[in-house]
């Protein structure tokens, strides 16, 4: 265990939580100090993570091969600048962080004392940690930064089941809004489905139960066969006359949702003039 590089975790949450307990079940960290605002807290990530040692203050960390700054977004800058004011980081150190919005080049603090810094951005909800432990294999990480650090913390990941996909630093933010069109918006259109369903005089439960057999059907077609193949409905077959019914009765009972379904459909137009033009579907 002591020949393995060491990793010092500066905000220990959630995610970083389960990847501290993957690196140690997988010997690829050893684990040293863990740094939390309260002692109770960071005992609590050293009982999950079954590795490391807890501290309530920055000053307490020292020196390691590797920093991972696992605090909330806005806390990283500062904290990056903390961990650079205490004089151990080195040309051989790496920082990084696992932010999904922010670059890795708001570590700049440590880039001053000649550190490596990267991001590496897990695409998994980390609300249920025991779960996710179990079963983050497979999980994709958006990476980006400095070509030393990534060469260290890619194996690292690899190591316990990721998929790494290198991205470009400028358009992180970009980056992390496709996650949320494929996921959090996902779920305000499905919303938006049972109200007007509810509009339409079926009970929610109702309606919930009638709109997941298609969401299930749809979601399976479009990440099996992509969404040139997966997309149906009036907008595809030309009928146009069905898609201006459809736009007054909605406009009509939520002028917000009016407006929701005809920039949906102005962009679902434009995929299907696209498989109209492309290969023909199979």
């Amino acid at each position: 265990m002591n020949a393995l590089p060491t990793l010092a975790i500066i905000g220990c949450g959630q995610m970083a939580r389960v990847l501290g307990a993957l690196w140690h079940i997988h010997s690829v960290f050893r684990i040293t100090q863990v740094c939390n605002r309260t002692q109770a807290s960071a005992d609590a990530a050293v009982a999950f993570m079954g590795a490391g040692e807890a501290v309530d203050q920055i000053g307490a960390v020292q020196a390691a091969d590797v920093y991972l700054i696992g605090t909330p977004d806005d806390a990283i800058v500062l904290q990056c600048q903390e961990l650079a004011a205490l004089g151990i980081l080195l040309s051989t150190s790496t920082v990084f962080h696992c932010s999904g919005s922010l670059p890795s080049t708001i570590l700049s603090s440590a880039r001053t004392f000649g550190a490596h810094v990267a991001s590496v951005h897990p695409i998994c909800s980390f609300a249920q940690p025991n779960e996710v432990l179990h079963a983050f294999a497979g999980t994709w990480c958006g990476a980006e930064g400095d070509e030393a650090a990534l060469v260290l913390l890619e194996p690292a990941f690899m190591h316990i089941g990721a998929q790494l996909a290198r991205i470009d630093p400028a358009q992180k933010a970009l980056y992390h809004a496709a996650a949320v069109f494929a996921s959090n918006y996902l779920v305000t259109l499905v919303d938006v489905a049972l109200q007007a369903y509810q509009q339409a005089g079926i009970p929610r439960e109702t309606a919930l139960a009638m709109v997941a057999p298609l969401v299930r059907h749809t979601s399976d077609n479009l990440l099996q066969k992509g969404p040139e193949q997966a997309l149906s409905g009036p907008i595809l077959r030309g009928d146009r006359e069905t898609v201006r019914s459809q736009y007054r009765a909605v406009h009509s009972w939520d002028r917000r949702h009016g407006r929701l379904y005809c920039k949906l459909g102005h962009l679902t137009a434009l995929l299907a003039r696209r498989i109209h033009q492309g290969t023909p579907r199979q």
